[in-house]
């Protein structure tokens, strides 16, 4: 049998009876979109985080664009990490602000503090797979926690985080979703208002806004899902542990949450072939610094560090729903 990357499949399995009830009693409610499925789930996971507000809404890449929209950005020069998933990117400029792309360290794919320039007005700090990026002094900082659920750090750092519910992530939903939170009550009601359409009250719209909100079926899934996330996130360290006895991975600090394991390697084709050919997925998070994507003008990247990340990384799976024979089989295809 095929070692998947991830399998959320198998993780809701695991959990179809809490799901179950849960998504029963929201049929039975009549609240599908908004209600207490969705509050209960906004107030469990902000508070895991260390926070005070939670906002659902409809995916990762909304919860930073509105985080943005809401902290008046547009126009704005915003400091991105050159090593991240595109929407990092993508919500700084649908949020009309320039992305101003930053290196990452030299042995590390977090985004290198002293590289900052002066000038910007704000950073999104990328806890790239789980790994704690901290917040330079006195800067606006903003946390893209896409991959964070569950890490040991405490709260993360900025006025908010982003954060993804994608089937994939550790606390994944069954379809798209994601979350904002934040200590900042005022700023928690405008990305709640903006994303639903601008309204202070029912046709009393007080700017643009759009619809992202987060339904109460996914909550649900999430909620059951955040029953079982701390035994989730110790049995993926207990992968990556056993991986690090014969492999070169990132280094890693007590706290990470280990959203993927990242091996390190010149010889990464050949790696991938090999795990192939034994039926053993792996992937490449990411194949290209976000300086050189396509939509941005493509050409050379200028930040070097990201581009010799791009080029040696290999990402092998480390679910927490792998057996102990999973884990052998992958460590023999690896020495």
């Amino acid at each position: 049998m095929r070692i998947r990357l991830a399998d959320p499949a198998a993780r809701h399995a695991r959990l179809a009876a809490n799901v179950e009830s849960r998504v029963v009693e929201v049929l039975r409610s009549g609240r599908y979109v908004g209600g207490p499925m969705v509050a209960q789930c906004e107030a469990a996971v902000a508070s895991s985080f260390h926070m005070a507000h939670g906002v659902g809404v409809g995916s990762g890449t909304e919860a930073l664009w509105l985080i943005l929209r809401a902290l008046s950005m547009t126009g704005r020069r915003v400091a991105v990490p050159a090593l991240s998933f595109f929407a990092t990117t993508e919500a700084v400029l649908l949020a009309g602000a320039e992305p101003v792309f930053v290196d990452v360290l030299p042995e590390s794919p977090l985004m290198d503090p002293e590289l900052i320039p002066a000038d910007v007005d704000a950073v999104v700090l990328v806890h790239l797979f789980g790994m704690r990026c901290e917040a330079p002094p006195d800067l606006l900082a903003i946390s893209d926690a896409a991959q964070c659920a569950g890490w040991g750090h405490g709260r993360p750092p900025g006025v908010a985080a982003a954060l993804s519910l994608y089937p994939t992530k550790t606390l994944g939903a069954a379809g798209d979703g994601g979350l904002v939170l934040t200590d900042d009550l005022e700023l928690a009601r405008r990305i709640r208002r903006l994303g639903s359409h601008g309204q202070s009250g029912r046709d009393v719209h007080l700017e643009i806004g759009t619809t992202s909100r987060l339904d109460a079926v996914q909550a649900a899934v999430v909620l059951a899902q955040l029953e079982v996330l701390d035994d989730a996130v110790s049995r993926r360290r207990a992968i990556a542990d056993r991986y690090d006895e014969v492999c070169e991975g990132l280094a890693r600090t007590p706290g990470d949450a280990v959203h993927q394991y990242v091996l390190v390697t010149d010889e990464r084709e050949e790696l991938v072939r090999r795990l192939d050919a034994l039926g053993i997925d792996s992937a490449v998070f990411y194949p290209r610094p976000m300086d050189s994507q396509p939509a941005l003008g493509g050409g050379p990247s200028a930040c070097p560090n990201a581009a010799r990340h791009c080029a040696r990384a290999l990402s092998v799976p480390v679910h927490e729903d792998l057996s102990d024979e999973d884990v052998e089989r992958i460590l023999e295809a690896l020495s």
